[in-house]
């Protein structure tokens, strides 16, 4: 596969931030569900307790660091800033090659399968392409060895992976529990019961996903029905104007904790003390 252009940036800019802001950012939180299902993975970040403890904290750092380098663009000063950031949080850890590959693949592969079968439409293969080449470069400036290069190859990839690796650990679900309840927290989900927006969490998590985390299947009707309610949303959309700017993750509701903006190398974990002086 040839490398990132620029025009690619621009498509995945266009993809991310214009035509499917809401649905991407549905897809990505819905993968980091699967990364808690292979337990070398979810283990590991139960032992660090930051999922557990700050797990409003971990979710936005982890969006606003992904978010400064499609931006800003990788060879940006922030850009750089984000990935040396990703970077230092992932040296301080044990993580193996095969386990950093497999979570790339579910931001490869995730949000392609969500707007195929959820979204307003699908992505064409020239979006889906240029995705795909851009996290390959993403991949790449993160020292990720023997990256795929083709999206059937992420696809594989992935599935191949959860195939062999899902399965119930103690600390993926602890940290997947975590998660569900930050999601009863946000704008909108915050006015109905919390167990309400579970189940309907729960229903768009496919029976391999629920299984290895252990949680119960909802009722088919249930699941039928709220996944049609999401489809239905993402035709609706199509149809309303498009926003006059882009919607970038530190600009949704869902981001709390930085009102008067962030510093991207303050960010993340600092199991040695962050170096960078902190405001207010």
């Amino acid at each position: 596969m040839q490398a990132c252009s620029e025009q690619d940036l621009e498509v995945v800019r266009r993809v991310v931030a214009v035509e499917f802001p809401w649905d991407v950012l549905q897809a990505i939180s819905f993968a980091l569900f699967r990364t808690y299902a292979v337990p070398s993975i979810g283990e590991l970040l139960a032992r660090t307790g930051e999922f557990e403890r700050r797990t409003q904290k971990r979710y936005e750092d982890t969006g606003l660091l992904l978010d400064a380098v499609l931006e800003h663009g990788p060879d940006s000063d922030l850009g750089r800033a984000a990935v040396r950031r990703v970077n230092a949080m992932h040296r301080a850890y044990d993580i193996a090659p095969d386990d950093l590959r497999y979570v790339l693949s579910t931001f490869v592969v995730i949000p392609v399968r969500w707007l195929q079968e959820l979204g307003g439409r699908p992505l064409t293969v020239h979006e889906r392409d240029a995705c795909t080449r851009y996290y390959v470069e993403l991949g790449r400036r993160m020292g990720i060895p023997d990256l795929p290069q083709t999206f059937a190859e992420f696809e594989a990839l992935l599935d191949g992976y959860e195939r062999d690796r899902f399965a119930f650990s103690e600390g993926g679900r602890r940290v997947a529990d975590a998660t569900l309840e930050l999601l009863t927290t946000f704008p909108l989900h915050e006015h109905l019961p919390a167990r309400v927006v579970r189940t309907a969490a729960r229903c768009l998590m496919d029976e391999s996903l629920l299984d290895a985390l252990g949680y119960p299947h909802p009722p088919a009707a249930l699941r039928r029905a709220v996944r049609t309610g999401v489809r239905l949303r993402g035709r609706l959309a199509r149809r309303l104007p498009r926003p006059r700017s882009p919607r970038w993750f530190r600009t949704q509701s869902v981001v709390r904790l930085y009102p008067d903006g962030h510093d991207v190398r303050a960010l993340g974990t600092f199991p040695g003390g962050c170096p960078v002086p902190h405001g207010r």
